[in-house]
């Protein structure tokens, strides 16, 4: 296994590690939101909130999309710093470690309260964790009819690792395959290509594979989601290291938020059934959501190369601690909800509180992890060498890269 090279804090993507934080931390908020939209989740708060749904809907398109891009932008700077073979291991162990243990420990208390409060299971969640939840079939058809074990919001993990494997198999036979077509994928979104050419594309997945493949989450036959993430993945890690592409997105930031306005307004239009139903308003509705994903998307990574380029020590704490937040925070957001659920609290009280507790369990979870070696991997956190931790105890390191007294 190679040696990572040391790389210096003004080399690292600020604006990216904040567009993570920030994209994760939507992601609590938006699975705060489900217990109160008339979309499915595994439960509901007593109360709907109608007007939350056009704010959803404004996040919905590209909130995931944007966590693959930039993943596959983080896969590529990794890249650089290992050799192939030491990269998919890596990779391997940070993404499978704690996508087994999120499904054999965060997630259960996530199916056994979904069945309770739509069937009204007896039992306790021990009982439903050696009879069903270890049963690996599905269990109470029809109705929910989920698959047990099951991976619930950690569906993120695998894709991302299917997506990477994928990847290193194709590096394994063509090393030069990222330059090469990355410089190409450069050149022909120079210009106005930035913000059309990935609107088309991110469009055609939304009108030819949508329909006919709805999203699942279940990997086997999630051929649309695996379009659109696949696709915004490949783009962070082609153009990563294309330069004259990120000074691009930056400086046609207003264009990118203006365009994103227009689609995400001609969307909600549409969504409020104010034309009637026809295949060309399909067609319209399909091809706005599509070119809104990519135009908002575009929107915030210029937005964010401009302004989000201040490092601080609350950026160095949370990009390490918004991946144990994000395997810890949707259990902890049913259980709190759960146990709400007649208290008689109106809706405001109760989602402040949902997200207030949800916020606190996801700390103190990441404080006690990544105090405890063994621990560490579990919640997706590298191992310290005992000599980097000593240092660290000792007040010396200031930076992953750098020492300073």
């Amino acid at each position: 296994m190679s040696t990572p090279q040391q790389i210096s804090i003004s080399e690292r993507r600020i604006d990216l590690d904040w567009v993570r934080i920030l994209a994760f931390g939507l992601l609590i908020f938006y699975h705060v939101g489900m217990l109160y939209v008339s979309w499915g989740f595994h439960i509901k708060s007593v109360h709907r909130l109608t007007w939350l749904e056009p704010v959803m809907l404004f996040l919905n398109p590209w909130r995931l999309s944007l966590l693959f891009l930039v993943s596959g932008v983080a896969s590529r700077f990794m890249l650089g710093k290992y050799r192939l073979a030491a990269f998919a291991r890596a990779r391997s162990a940070r993404l499978l470690i704690p996508l087994i243990f999120g499904m054999l420990v965060i997630v259960p208390p996530q199916s056994y309260l979904q069945i309770v409060e739509s069937l009204g299971y007896p039992e306790g969640l021990v009982d439903f964790y050696i009879r069903h939840y270890l049963a690996f079939s599905s269990q109470f058809c029809p109705n929910p009819c989920i698959v047990q074990p099951t991976w619930n919001h950690l569906w993120f993990l695998v894709y991302l690792w299917i997506y990477t494997m994928v990847l290193v198999g194709v590096l394994a036979l063509w090393p030069a395959a990222a330059d090469w077509i990355g410089e190409r994928v450069a050149a022909a979104l120079a210009g106005p290509w930035l913000l059309l050419l990935p609107c088309l594309l991110f469009a055609a997945w939304r009108l030819f594979l949508s329909p006919i493949f709805p999203s699942t989450h279940a990997l086997f036959g999630d051929w649309y989601n695996h379009a659109d993430y696949a696709t915004a993945f490949l783009i962070g890690f082609l153009l990563a290291r294309e330069n004259s592409i990120w000074r691009d997105i930056e400086r046609q930031r207003w264009v990118a938020l203006t365009l994103a306005a227009a689609c995400f307004a001609a969307s909600a239009l549409v969504y409020a059934g104010l034309f009637p139903r026809s295949p060309m308003l399909s067609w319209f509705a399909g091809s706005v959501y599509g070119c809104y994903q990519w135009l908002a998307m575009a929107a915030v990574l210029g937005f964010a190369r401009r302004h989000l380029t201040a490092d601080s020590p609350v950026r160095r704490y949370l990009t390490d601690a918004i991946f144990p937040y994000y395997i810890v925070h949707q259990t902890a957001i049913i259980v709190i909800a759960h146990a709400l659920r007649d208290s008689g609290l109106s809706a405001g009280s109760e989602a402040v509180i949902v997200i207030a507790g949800t916020a606190l369990t996801c700390l103190i979870s990441y404080e006690i992890a990544r105090r405890i070696a063994w621990l560490r991997p579990l919640f997706g956190l590298r191992m310290e060498s005992r000599s980097a931790a000593g240092i660290a105890r000792a007040g010396l390191i200031c930076d992953g890269s750098r020492l300073a007294r």
